[in-house]
């Protein structure tokens, strides 16, 4: 019998002791070039060579090529396709869908609630002008008014406090509604796929994007990308915000269009951004974003990335799903369930491990 193959398209493990154990375990393990440090890898002619009679695919974010019907059809037994991350953008669902393949992901809550933590601190970072007050300070200047930052919450002498909107209201979203709470900020959100009762129990408000735009001092993106969303902040949104405003997007970054919000920052029409992810990653060289100074507060896509969390979770939770996909059984954290049935009749009960 042959050892199932398991094709790592992109490793995120940085010990390789995952790997290690696969090999040790029976199974044929192939590598590829990307990584989570790394994302630009394989292009889609090596990956097809690299996945031919895979039983499985795994890996973090891949940049470099995505996971295509093309690639797919290389290993015509591929039982699934386990990413190590929350993102599923970077693998054609219907493609996968279509040929019987899982898709599964990592919703580990290291995972999103880093994104959440993250997108806080990068929220009072550019309210309370953290960076600006250090660098003044060791410049040797001392309480400059134009240091002042802005009052998050409401206050009993009557201060209404900052408007927070929140663009999809799924466990980031929720979790970041849940740490403002103390803050008593205002928070609105907008997503047409949830209950009436998640926000009521998130304590906002459910309202349509365009009111959420006008109305919001803060704005923060929490949606996956798919076809409707990407692109969703485009120059006719921006130019609903408020000039004061700061957009915050830690989800993906093909959600906005760059070159619109890069202008809106340069003529005043959008105060700052911070972004943890940008259209092309890594940030190209000559990225107008570099050139914005305390407009933006840029991250290199890693807001998850805290020590004794990051993508382990992760990776041990990928790593269980192929295991179970290679002894015929479902997985727990399928993202396309409709193909259930499908992958049951072809690989239902079997074993190759």
């Amino acid at each position: 019998m042959l050892k199932p193959k398991v094709f790592i398209f992109s490793p995120a493990d940085p010990t390789g002791e995952t790997y290690r154990q696969m090999a040790a375990d029976g199974c044929e393990v192939v590598l590829g070039d990307a990584s989570w440090h790394t994302p630009m890898g394989n292009n889609e002619d090596d990956m097809c060579e690299m996945a031919k009679g895979a039983d499985a695919l795994s890996g973090t974010s891949i940049r470099s090529s995505p996971i295509t019907a093309r690639i797919m059809a290389s290993a015509p037994e591929l039982r699934i396709i386990a990413k190590t991350t929350i993102g599923v953008d970077d693998v054609d669902l219907t493609a996968a869908t279509e040929r019987g393949v899982l898709v599964t992901h990592c919703p580990a809550e290291a995972n999103w609630c880093g994104v959440a933590e993250g997108t806080l601190a990068i929220i009072l970072t550019l309210l309370k002008k953290a960076r600006e007050r250090d660098e003044a300070v060791k410049r040797g200047e001392w309480r400059d008014p134009a240091l002042q930052g802005r009052y998050i919450g409401r206050r009993q002498d009557g201060y209404a406090g900052l408007t927070v909107g929140i663009i999809g209201l799924g466990r980031i979203g929720r979790r970041l509604a849940e740490l403002l709470t103390p803050w008593r900020v205002r928070i609105l959100a907008c997503d047409p796929y949830v209950d009436l009762s998640r926000f009521v129990l998130s304590n906002a408000e459910r309202v349509n994007l365009d009111t959420l735009l006008r109305e919001s001092d803060i704005v923060s993106l929490h949606v996956i990308l798919t076809e409707e969303t990407r692109m969703m902040i485009g120059s006719r949104e921006l130019g609903l915000m408020k000039p004061d405003a700061i957009l915050v997007n830690t989800a993906r970054g093909q959600v906005i269009d760059e070159s619109a919000m890069i202008k809106a920052l340069q003529n005043g029409k959008l105060a700052a951004a911070g972004l943890d992810v940008f259209q092309d990653e890594p940030l190209p060289a000559d990225s107008l974003l570099r050139k914005l100074g305390h407009k933006v507060l840029l991250s290199p896509h890693m807001v998850t990335s805290n020590l004794n969390s990051g993508l382990k979770p992760g990776i041990e939770w990928a790593t269980r799903s192929v295991f179970s996909a290679l002894r015929g059984e479902v997985p727990d954290n399928v993202y396309n369930k409709e193909v259930i049935p499908k992958w049951l009749e072809r690989f239902g009960g079997r074993k190759v491990l």
